[in-house]
C-alpha cells in the first residue's frame, strides 16, 4: 500500500515539474516577446524605422526613369512553350478545356474573349465594369496586379512582374481555343 503512494506522488511530482517548466517557457516567450515587439502596436506592417538615412543625390528633381520595352514588342516575340510553364501556378484555380470552371473560370479561348461570359461563373461585379473584352493588353494589365486593375476583385493572385512572363503566358493562352 505504501509502495502505490509513493508511485502516485512520484507521478504527481514529476507531471507538476513539467507543468511548471513548460509554464516558466511561456512567461519567458512572453516577456521577450513584449521585449523585442514594444509600442504595443502588435503583429503588422506598421513598422516606423527608428532613424532614416540620408542619400545625396546630383539632381533629384530631373531625374527621368528608364522604361523598359512596350507589352506590344514583348508580346510580338513571346513564346507561347515558355508560357506553357507559366500556367502551372493559373492551374490551381483555372481549367483549360471549355465548361470546366474550378474556383475561377475556365480559360479555353479567353483571349478575345468578352468578360463575364462564362456561363455558370459568377463572376466579380468589379471586374465587369472595368473592361469588356479580354485582349492580350488588358490580359496583361490584369496579371500584373489582379487587385490594381479591378479593386474588389475576388482573384486573390497576387500578380506576375515581369512582363515578358505575362507577355509569355498569354502567347500560350491564345494557342487555346482562340
Amino acid at each position: 500500500m505504501e509502495r502505490d503512494m509513493f508511485d502516485t506522488m512520484t507521478m504527481t511530482k514529476v507531471l507538476g515539474a513539467v507543468c511548471g517548466t513548460l509554464l516558466v517557457f511561456l512567461l519567458g516567450g512572453w516577456a521577450a516577446e513584449t521585449i523585442y515587439h514594444s509600442g504595443g502596436h502588435g503583429h503588422g506592417d506598421d513598422h516606423v524605422a527608428g532613424y532614416t538615412i540620408p542619400v545625396e543625390t546630383a539632381d533629384a528633381g530631373t531625374e527621368e526613369v528608364e522604361e523598359g520595352p512596350s507589352f506590344e514588342e514583348v508580346f510580338a516575340t513571346a513564346s507561347a512553350a515558355d508560357g506553357e510553364g507559366q500556367w502551372r501556378a493559373c492551374s490551381a484555380c483555372h481549367a483549360l478545356e471549355n465548361g470546366a470552371n474550378g474556383v475561377g473560370p475556365h480559360l479555353f479561348g479567353v483571349v478575345g474573349r468578352d468578360v463575364a461570359s462564362v456561363d455558370g461563373y459568377n463572376y466579380s461585379g468589379s471586374l465587369i465594369a472595368v473592361n469588356d473584352v479580354w485582349t492580350p493588353e488588358e490580359l496583361n494589365a490584369f496579371l500584373e496586379s489582379p487587385r490594381n486593375y479591378a479593386p474588389g476583385t475576388a482573384m486573390g493572385y497576387n500578380g506576375m512582374r515581369r512582363i515578358e512572363d505575362r507577355a509569355n503566358l498569354i502567347a500560350y493562352l491564345q494557342t487555346i481555343g482562340g
